[in-house]
């Protein structure tokens, strides 16, 4: 680690307190449109609103999850506020108020350019009106949460296979592209959509205690499992189709170890027995795994490995180091390995010296070392939010108290 900058906060609570406060001034200060409403579609490397860039459901749907559970942890008045402003541009403007569900893609002025029933999308609403609903106790949260719960087990879920379809038209009747970026293969089912239905599961469950949901949400960890985590290498396959046949041509490390502590949490919040003895082992094996595999030359959890030739490639995303931190973070307090913590000291370390961007405020897309002076990535936009960065500083601190706690205990 000697040739990254040493001046980098310790991996305790108050440091990732303050980043957190960090990254939420940020966008306090930044990403609202007061002209047009809500928040700006996109914001540029060194925090230039495009006006005119449409906004998408999953931009809007992040940032109401963070400033609600922000708010709710940290109880500042200013997140509250937010997360309301979230909340009603959300159900103002992407609610669908003819089909339901939430709406793809607005333009800058808030009138709908993308219908189409993404259930990725569909999963983000739920994620953050649940945790606005535990925040405010606003039962149109809860009502609207529900409805698009509804939806999605109507539409989307695979009757005769199991899991869940891709996407749909605005109508809810079949696509042919159900991609959900250019990126993605064209597949009907993808390890994306379930992993963050799981995360949007276990908020609905823990707000409601609904029987139903958690029945979806007990079914939702079978299946992914069972058919998404392949039993053998204990990667996800990331695009199958109808009948679960792999189509992935990579591994992807970010999500391997995301899966690892949302499958955890599900497990934890639905307090099933008999499934948390079942599963407590893969969730385990999927970090072991990460951490043999996918550490790069500075400590940084890599982006992937092509199947093909078997090559790892060293880049680094943001969100990837924030759901490392998380995960293997869990996988600690769980086993009591220090590997695991060492690896997050140094995840840490590297996140703070090649992606917090010390002068523009929030986290850059790809590392320092990484990066195309030429062609920046955007600091927010479509698929960036306070949402991975965010959420790893609120849910490593709760863990890194708990770790606290569970070594007084043994010491006692």
């Amino acid at each position: 680690m000697n040739s990254l900058s040493d001046e980098a906060r310790p991996l305790e609570v108050w440091a990732l307190d303050q980043e957190c406060h960090n990254i939420a001034k940020w966008w306090v200060e930044f990403s609202q449109d007061h002209e047009n409403g809500g928040f700006f579609g996109e914001l540029g490397a060194q925090a230039e609103p495009v006006s005119d860039a449409n906004k998408g459901i999953i931009l809007n749907a992040r940032i109401l999850w963070f400033f609600s559970e922000a708010a709710r942890q940290h109880n500042r008045q200013t997140y509250r506020n937010i997360a309301e402003r979230a909340f009603h541009y959300l159900m103002d403007n992407f609610d669908d108020k003819q089909f339901g569900g939430v709406l793809w893609e607005l333009d800058c002025f808030g009138a709908a350019v993308n219908g189409k029933k993404q259930t990725y999308a569909q999963s983000f609403a739920i994620y953050g009106l649940s945790a606005y609903y535990q925040l405010t106790g606003d039962e149109a949260a809860l009502s609207s949460a529900m409805k698009y719960f509804s939806l999605v087990e109507q539409h989307a879920s695979d009757r005769k296979h199991g899991g869940y379809f891709e996407a749909f038209a605005q109508d809810w009747s079949p696509l042919i592209d159900v991609r959900l970026s250019d990126k993605d293969l064209n597949s009907p089912k993808s390890m994306n959509t379930h992993i963050h239905l799981l995360e949007a599961y276990t908020r609905l469950y823990l707000v409601t205690k609904s029987s139903q949901v958690g029945d979806a949400l007990k079914n939702l960890i079978t299946l992914i499992g069972e058919k998404i985590v392949n039993q053998e290498t204990a990667h996800l396959y990331l695009f199958q189709g109808l009948d679960w046949k792999d189509h992935s041509d990579s591994i992807s490390f970010g999500h391997d170890i995301e899966c690892s502590w949302l499958i955890w949490d599900a497990l934890v919040t639905l307090d099933d027995a008999q499934l948390l003895n079942k599963y407590r082992d893969l969730v385990i094996r999927m970090a072991n795994t990460c951490l043999r595999q996918s550490i790069g030359d500075l400590g940084q959890v890599c982006d992937k490995q092509s199947i093909a030739d078997g090559k790892i490639h060293q880049q680094s995303f943001w969100w990837v180091q924030a759901e490392a931190l998380v995960g293997f973070l869990n996988a600690y307090k769980l086993t009591g390995n220090t590997l695991f913590y060492q690896a997050c000291e140094k995840i840490w370390h590297f996140t703070q010296t090649q992606h917090i961007d010390k002068q523009y405020g929030e986290w850059d897309w790809l590392a320092k070392r990484d990066q195309d002076p030429q062609n920046p990535y955007y600091k927010a936009g479509f698929w960036k939010a306070p949402y991975h960065n965010g959420r790893a500083m609120m849910e490593g601190a709760i863990l890194l108290n708990e770790i606290t706690e569970q070594r007084y205990e043994m010491a006692k």
